[in-house]
């Protein structure tokens, strides 16, 4: 599997994923013909090898002719369908678009098709985007990885007038997404770098186990003083386990964890049904000793990052407690797939598991439990002939 890794120590926009994308052997030529066929006067990616902070990288600039447009999404996807853009870079440009889209529509209080694109509707975005967008599907990559994200410290101004970095939508762009502390004084990530992300990355966290083939370097067109404005970007082959048994699947879940000491066993029971309900991944309790010897309840939330503000919304209000915990942690899953035998008393539906060729079965407790209540025979006796059942049949087909 072809992995690439985002290392934006310095944060992330269109200009410098496309700078970076570029000086890792995106074809610049094909890239240029792509945004020709959209439709923007004069407008053409110009590539220069510049230095930030000693450090060597690909620095673009998008020339083209004055305009004054500000565009709906509808306008900016039809540009992108008529295009001679392959279909493949065009679904993602338009992902990228739409996501975009979502994010200044609910910053702005308005719907999806009525929402302007200002800055991310003016050529130099649409062309970053675009333009990466054919990068990315020329590099072959099939999965992206990022680091935690900067976002920067201080005001810019926008469209709207004066606002604090990071700026509305990019804020919205980045919910779910692990952040880095940064005291550059200025925006690093922008809303076009925020919706690459959020629309790219599978992952958050360190360099993922991989063999490095290329490495890029896109420049942001400032200059700090404290550091190199640079993205770098690896690609190569993930390596270790992903590539000895290629059976599993791994992504990055977030582990939500506080103590209890002051809440009765049944509030605790209400809250983990409502952490359910709201897209937990698991619940489970552990038993402490907390201070002055008072027994308590340690309470652990496994849930995907884009849940996080909800989840913890929910312990708040259901726990009263005042402080939770929380961690990014990487998993691995073998690949999964519903399944149903056929047992004396009726179909037990459950799950296959894989690792490599082989496949174990596990039935589902409510359908195994149904049919025991059913036919009053033991549950015990139900599972046992679901998996004499699986065993009987030939070996399904791997997904």
């Amino acid at each position: 599997m072809r992995v690439a890794y985002l290392d934006c120590a310095s944060g992330i926009s269109g200009d410098m994923t496309l700078a970076a994308l570029i000086d890792a052997g995106a074809d610049l030529a094909a890239i240029n013909a792509g945004i020709a066929s959209l439709g923007l006067a004069g407008c053409r990616i110009v590539a220069q090898e510049v230095k930030r902070h000693g450090f060597r990288a690909t620095h673009i600039t998008v020339e083209h002719e004055p305009e004054h447009k500000h565009r709906h999404l509808h306008h900016i996807v039809d540009m992108i369908d008529k295009s001679q853009v392959p279909a493949a870079a065009q679904q993602l440009a338009k992902r990228i678009f739409t996501r975009l889209g979502e994010a200044e529509a609910k910053v702005h209080g308005t719907t999806i098709q009525k929402v302007h694109f200002h800055e991310v509707g003016a050529v130099d975005s649409i062309a970053d985007i675009v333009g990466a967008a054919m990068g990315w599907t020329q590099l072959g990559v099939d999965r992206v990885e990022c680091a935690p994200v900067p976002t920067g410290t201080g005001f810019i101004e926008i469209a709207h007038g004066r606002c604090s970095v990071p700026a509305p939508a990019t804020a919205e762009l980045l919910q779910g997404v692990p952040l880095a502390p940064s005291s550059v004084d200025g925006e690093l990530t922008t809303p076009t770098g925020a919706a690459i992300v959020a629309t790219l990355a599978a992952a958050f966290g360190p360099l993922p186990a991989m063999r490095v083939e290329k490495i890029g370097y896109g420049a942001g067109t400032k200059d700090f003083a404290e550091q190199a404005n640079i993205l770098r970007l690896l690609i190569g082959e993930a390596a270790g386990d992903a590539v000895a048994d290629p059976s599993g699947t791994t992504d990055q879940i977030v582990v939500l964890q506080t103590n209890l000491d002051d809440i009765s066993g049944e509030m605790i029971g209400w809250c983990i049904a409502r952490l359910w309900e709201a897209g937990a991944l698991d619940v489970y309790t552990t038993a402490i000793q907390m201070k002055k010897h008072r027994p308590g309840t340690t309470l652990t939330v496994l849930c995907p990052a884009a849940q996080v503000e909800a989840i913890e919304a929910i312990l708040f209000a259901e726990t009263g407690t005042l402080g939770i915990r929380r961690w990014t942690a990487s998993r691995r899953k073998l690949v999964r797939s519903a399944h149903e035998v056929e047992t004396p008393w009726g179909k037990v539906a459950g799950k296959l598991a894989w690792i490599g060729q082989q496949a174990s079965f596990s039935p589902e407790f409510d359908a195994a439990a149904a049919l025991a209540a059913r036919h009053s025979v033991a549950l015990r006796d139900v599972y046992a002939a679901a998996q004499q059942a699986f065993a009987a049949a030939p070996p399904p087909p791997r997904p």
